[in-house]
């Protein structure tokens, strides 16, 4: 099984440690973002497609061909301006049947990335106290999702989009409108595809975001509180 990860950002929120290295390469305990990612993905994860733009060398450098056991495409986004749903899209000829798509500033737990994959299409959802300032995830009474709302002012739910989505190819005949941001938005491609293939949604108990420079300290103080 293959697992896109998307790292194509500028990462402009993390300036200025973005300014001279991309963001999945800003270290937490003493390791790359990135690496903690691939580390917590289950066995069947076999390959990686990693879609890079900014700084996209030192990425390459730095993953290389195989990367923790895992072969490593990559694919470019020529602007990561464009969004999430803009940045799978280049992966379209590369990922195949069911795989799995991350983010590449978020740091997950092993155990939810393990009952994810194993969905025929799901997602991972993590409860926050300020759902407002993410996507907020409206979910059926089967557990699957109905939809995925952009940073609401009236939350419908505390359930908040952490990536982690477990999709088919299928996904990349579904085009969505350009957001009020310019971007295209991965969750409205998501939502598309969950009123087509029901997606299970998945708690993740263990979800550490890394969007500014100080939540690098408060991963730290979860992930090595002895340092």
């Amino acid at each position: 099984m293959q697992c896109v990860i998307l790292a194509a950002g500028e990462g402009t929120r993390m300036r200025p440690l973005t300014e001279t290295i991309p963001k999945p390469l800003i270290r937490v305990c003493g390791k790359p973002i990135i690496e903690h990612i691939v580390e917590a993905l289950p066995p069947v994860i076999t390959e990686l497609i990693i879609v890079v733009s900014y700084k996209a060398e030192m990425i390459r450098e730095y993953c290389g061909e195989e990367f923790h056991g895992k072969k490593v495409t990559y694919v470019t986004q020529p602007n990561p301006k464009a969004g999430t749903a803009d940045a799978l899209l280049y992966a379209k000829d590369v990922a195949k049947g069911k795989f799995l798509v991350m983010y590449a500033d978020d740091i997950h737990g092993k155990d939810a990335l393990a009952t994810v994959v194993e969905m025929p299409s799901g997602m991972l959802t993590a409860l926050s106290q300020t759902p407002e300032k993410f996507g907020v995830l409206k979910i059926k009474s089967d557990g699957t999702l109905e939809t995925i709302i952009e940073k609401p002012e009236h939350p419908v739910s505390n359930c908040v989009n952490i990536g982690g989505f477990v999709v088919t190819d299928d996904i990349f005949a579904i085009h969505t409108e350009l957001s009020l941001s310019g971007e295209y938005y991965l969750t409205d491609t998501v939502t598309e595809y969950a009123s087509k293939f029901p997606v299970t949604v998945v708690e993740q108990i263990v979800w550490i975001p890394i969007g500014y420079p100080e939540d690098i300290a408060k991963a730290e103080h979860m992930l090595c509180p002895e340092n």
